[in-house]
């Protein structure tokens, strides 16, 4: 059954009402019709709701009855991800989705080769939400991650909400630590937090990672081999999900 993300204000009673690009998928795309049955998410809970309107320009479905959910990570995983060359980006939002991601924060870092222009800022964002959507419909979440881009100052102060803030550090790889991420994971529950920042394809600066640190972050390597910036972050989820869902 095809999922939609709405906003809370979608919902009228026992009725969302659908925009324009969800009524276009729904009937264009779907070729669905009045009486069909779709799941609806607003962030408060996933609901199966029945057509009974759908034209092109919005789609009115009714709730039929709440279902569980049961598609979330254990924990909240943000990504504080500087910003790589090319359309990197759009990749690492799709697949971090796919994954469990719970937020991610774009960034600027000292080697970032990319750099987004101030008035082109929300377009970029915009484009990255619709990413985020599709993958978020697709794989079945419940949750719409968010996206937000911030400087690295902003990066270093959200620490403090974290239950736990570990950055990847290459040269950790090097030094042969193995144990911080292990150890992380160990230690977190249900319900807690973890803020996990990767660097560039040039990696982080040596001062970029010290303030880290100073700031309450555990630098940790992701095993012993040199993971690309877009590979590294989709390693993260996937040992996150391993520790929390499947290992007994």
């Amino acid at each position: 059954m095809q999922r939609y993300f709405v906003e809370q204000t979608a919902r009228s009673g026992e009725r969302f009402t659908l925009q324009k690009d969800d009524a276009h998928h729904m009937k264009n795309v779907m070729r669905m019709d009045v009486g069909d049955e779709i799941l609806v998410l607003d962030g408060t809970g996933l609901f199966r709701c029945a057509l009974e309107e759908l034209d092109k320009q919005q789609a009115i479905a009714r709730i039929v009855e709440s279902l569980p959910i049961d598609t979330e990570l254990p924990i909240r995983v943000t990504l504080a991800y500087a910003l790589p060359k090319g359309d990197k980006i759009e990749l690492v939002a799709q697949k971090a989705t796919e994954l469990g991601m719970n937020q991610l924060l774009v960034f600027e870092s000292a080697r970032s080769v990319s750099k987004w222009d101030a008035k082109k800022v929300p377009k970029k964002i915009e484009r990255l939400e619709k990413i985020i959507k599709e993958a978020a419909e697709q794989s079945y979440r419940a949750h719409l991650p968010q996206v937000d881009y911030v400087t690295y100052d902003e990066v270093l102060q959200e620490a403090p909400q974290y239950t736990a803030c570990l950055v990847a550090y290459e040269e950790s790889a090097k030094e042969g630590e193995a144990t911080a991420f292990a150890s992380t994971l160990a230690r977190l529950q249900a319900g807690d937090s973890l803020l996990v920042v990767i660097g560039p394809e040039g990696g982080l600066t040596e001062t970029e990672v010290t303030r880290l640190t100073d700031a309450g972050f555990l630098p940790a390597s992701l095993g012993r081999r040199i993971l690309r910036t877009e590979t590294a972050p989709l390693y993260v989820l996937s040992a996150v999900s391993y520790h929390f869902e499947l290992k007994g």
